[in-house]
């Protein structure tokens, strides 16, 4: 079977690209991996078992610790909903930490031991009912197909030319664009995440309908080939040992306490990890690209940093800020992440993507501008902003600076 890693990087080339300003086409050259990878420091590939199992033991730490402490101080009375609510609020954000340290432990960035890391890595997302092995499949197609309109697997968005596409501008254009967004986007952060795992709703579709939990009939089985669909009833065991154990919590204690020391949680890092995935490959200015004009750098590059700040970037292993590190190799570690990004700032000024605007006005910009992608002079992207008539000339995304840490 081939390795993660390998499953990720497919072999890049130099290509001559369309510039992006309607109507005008200009060469532009992107680097091979070789050439991005060599401006990469060597120490951002190191791995240290210590400072992962650090960053493990504080995420646990704030996680569990939150659990326990409301548990033991927080009155179950509905005069305590408020109290509650901030409970799910600060640890589902905990939570969030767990989530992405199991996510270095899949790309083989937490250790040097493969069996130690899919350990971790298998328990955390068990614990927070994530098939593990068939995430780590689904994840590696998204990193080996980056913002590729049928082989992506992470908010693929629809063509103008298809049924559906039209069907969702129609939508769109009876709710208004501000109704249509707050429907998006409760409804992504609800039900986007289950829907992903059940029926890979967002996701390519080459691949037909699947589902991380049953690799076959009636859901295609094209995205767990092989070794995989034995990988998929493995992640299985863990998820369903976990559904146990909340079920026996349940007939233990009722179902109230399992709601508010696990549910509302639960539900909160779904929500973080919707924002997160939603917003590192989407934008007004980030095209998607169809099999012509798609190559594995090109779309490493459509990758894009946010600001989430000090807390969040330590609470979340810096998983929003440097991602455009991260999908260049997804190996380097998070301690390491922001020296690599410095270093793809500095050499390649005119491909990396930092957009500083406010998370919450960047998601309702992509909430209300980014539904359905249309071709423009490089790839495809949302209907009416592949124009300059129609960007937002406060948008830096392309060539933006990296605040300094």
């Amino acid at each position: 079977m081939p390795s993660i890693s390998a499953l990720e990087s497919l072999p890049p080339s130099d290509v001559h690209d369309k510039d992006a300003a309607c109507g005008k086409t200009t060469k532009k050259r992107y680097p091979t991996k070789r050439e991005v990878l060599a401006v990469i420091p060597e120490e951002c590939f190191e791995r240290s078992l210590i400072r992962s199992s650090l960053s493990l033991f504080l995420s646990l730490a704030m996680t569990v610790g939150s659990g326990a402490l409301a548990y033991a101080f927080i009155p179950l009375t509905w005069a305590w909903l408020p109290a509650w609510i901030a409970y799910a609020l600060v640890a589902g954000t905990a939570g969030t930490g767990c989530w992405v340290v199991a996510h270095e432990c899949g790309h083989r960035a937490f250790a040097k031991y493969n069996w130690l890391q899919d350990a971790i890595g298998y328990c955390l997302h068990s614990g927070l009912l994530v098939p593990y092995f068939s995430w780590q499949r689904s994840h590696a197609v998204h990193h080996a197909r980056t913002n590729h309109l049928d082989l992506d697997e992470t908010h693929v968005p629809l063509r103008d030319t298809t049924p559906g596409g039209e069907a969702w501008l129609r939508w769109q254009e009876a709710f208004g664009d501000e109704a249509f967004a707050i429907v998006v986007i409760v409804l992504r952060f609800l039900v986007g995440w289950p829907l992903y795992l059940l029926t890979g709703v967002t996701g390519g579709p080459t691949r037909g309908m699947t589902n991380h939990f049953w690799p076959g009939w009636p859901f295609s089985a094209a995205l767990f080939p092989g070794e995989w669909r034995r990988k998929v009833w493995l992640s299985d065991i863990g998820v369903v040992v976990m559904l146990g154990l909340l079920g026996w919590w349940t007939y233990s204690a009722g179902f109230l306490p399992v709601l508010a020391v696990y549910v509302g949680p639960y539900l909160v890092v779904n929500v973080w990890l919707v924002l997160y995935t939603w917003l590192q490959h989407t934008d007004v200015d980030v095209p998607h690209f169809d099999d012509e004009e798609w190559t594995w750098i090109k779309g490493a590059f459509m990758s894009v940093d946010r600001p989430y700040g000090g807390v969040l970037d330590f609470m979340h292993h810096h998983i929003g800020s440097t991602h455009v590190a991260h999908h260049i190799d997804a190996r380097i570690p998070h301690y390491h992440a922001v020296k690599a990004t410095r270093a793809l700032q500095e050499n390649f000024p005119d491909l990396y993507r930092h957009d500083p605007t406010p998370i919450p006005k960047a998601l309702w910009r992509v909430a209300t501008r980014c539904q359905v992608v249309s071709k423009g002079a490089e790839g495809w992207t949302f209907a009416r902003t592949n124009c300059p008539a129609h960007r937002d000339d406060r948008h830096p995304l392309n060539g933006g600076v990296m605040p300094k840490r």
